[in-house]
C-alpha cells in the first residue's frame, strides 16, 4: 500500500526473543538507494520517529519499540533491562529484517544501546549515528552524574512518577558540570507532571533502563576496531547538558569530531508529539552524514 507521498506504508512485525515480545516497523523503500536505516532510541518507541522516517522517502527504514516500551511487552522478570539486552533485541530485529548491514540512527539511551550493539555485533551495522548517548562515566564530574542519577530513581522510589520525572527533567537541562551537592527538586507542576502518586514503580525510563543506561561504559577498543563507521553528534542547542557533554567525550575518546545537529536533544521532533525542534534541518544534516 502507497501512502500520499509515494512510499510504502511501513508493515508492523513481532519478534519474540528472550525475555520479551518486540514490536518493529519496516517501510520498504528502493533497493538501489543504500543500506536499510534503522531509526532507534530508549526509551522513546517508534512513534517519536515518524516526522524523521517521512524525511527518508526512500529508504527502507526500520524503526522499534524497545522492550518494555509501547507495544513491547516484557516477560523478563528481572526490574531492570541492560543495554546489553537493548543490543541483543536490535541484533535479532536485523537478523529478521535479513536486508544485510544496515545504517543506524539512534539517540539519547538508543545511542546508548547501538553503541553496545556495534561493539559485540560489529558486522550489523555499515554506519552508526549516535547521538547524544548520555553515558556518566566518560564525565569528568562522572561521581558528581551517577550521584545526581542515583537521586532521580530514589527520588521515583519514594514518591512516584510525577517528582522522579521533575527530577529527571532538571538533570538533564543542568548546563556545565554537575555540583558535588543535589541538584534542586523541581516542581512536577513546572513540567505539567502529576504530582499524585499513583503507586507504580515500573515507568520504562525511571525503574527499567535510567541507571543501566546512564552507567554503560562504551567498549571503546572494540568500537575502534569495528568496520563500522561510527559519528557521534550532539545539539547545536544542548550544549553543556549531560547528553551533549557525554557525546562529545566519547567523540574524543574515539579520536572523533562530533557532528552538530540543529535544534537539542530532540531536534528531529516535528510537534506532532507535542514537541518541536527542527525536523527539516535536523534530517539535512543526517541525510548529509549517511551520504545520501
Amino acid at each position: 500500500m502507497a501512502t500520499d507521498d509515494g512510499t510504502t506504508a511501513a508493515a508492523s512485525h513481532t519478534l519474540d526473543v528472550e525475555g520479551a515480545e518486540l514490536h518493529y516497523d519496516v517501510r520498504d523503500g528502493d533497493p538501489g538507494t543504500g543500506a536499510a536505516l534503522f531509526i532507534i532510541g530508549s526509551p522513546m518507541e517508534a512513534r517519536w520517529f515518524g516526522g524523521l522516517v517521512d524525511r527518508f522517502p526512500t529508504r527502507t527504514v526500520v524503526t522499534y519499540d524497545p522492550r518494555g516500551a509501547a507495544r513491547s511487552t516484557r516477560t523478563d522478570p528481572a526490574p531492570e533491562s541492560t543495554p546489553e539486552q537493548h543490543a541483543d533485541d536490535l541484533h535479532q530485529i536485523i537478523d529478521a529484517v535479513a536486508l544485510g548491514p544496515v545504517d543506524l540512527f539512534a539517540t539519547s539511551g538508543g545511542a546508548i544501546n547501538a553503541l553496545a550493539l556495534v561493539a559485540r555485533y560489529p558486522e550489523d551495522v555499515v554506519t552508526l549515528v549516535a547521538h547524544e548517548p548520555p553515558v556518566t562515566g566518560v564525565l569528568p564530574d562522572r561521581e558528581a552524574a551517577r550521584a545526581a542519577v542515583d537521586a532521580v530513581r530514589a527520588t521515583y522510589a519514594a514518591d512516584g512518577f510525577g517528582p522522579g520525572m521533575a527530577q529527571f527533567i532538571g538533570l538533564t537541562m543542568w548546563e556545565g558540570e554537575l555540583p558535588d551537592e543535589p541538584l534542586p527538586a523541581p516542581d512536577p507542576q513546572t513540567f505539567g507532571l502529576p504530582t499524585e502518586d499513583d503507586g507504580s514503580r515500573d515507568d520504562v525510563l525511571l525503574m527499567q533502563n535510567l541507571v543501566t543506561s546512564t552507567s554503560y561504559q562504551p567498549d571503546i577498543d572494540a568500537l575502534t576496531a569495528a568496520p563500522t563507521r561510527i559519528v557521534i553528534g550532539v545539539g547545536a542547542e544542548s550544549e553543556g547538558q549531560l547528553a551533549h557533554r557525554a557525546g562529545v567525550a566519547i567523540a574524543g575518546l574515539l579520536g572523533l569530531e562530533p557532528v552538530v545537529f540543529p535544534s537539542d536533544h530532540v531536534g528531529f521532533l516535528d510537534g506532532s508529539l507535542g514537541m518541536l525542534g527542527d525536523p527539516d534541518g535536523f534530517a539535512t544534516t543526517l541525510h548529509d552524514v549517511l551520504g545520501d
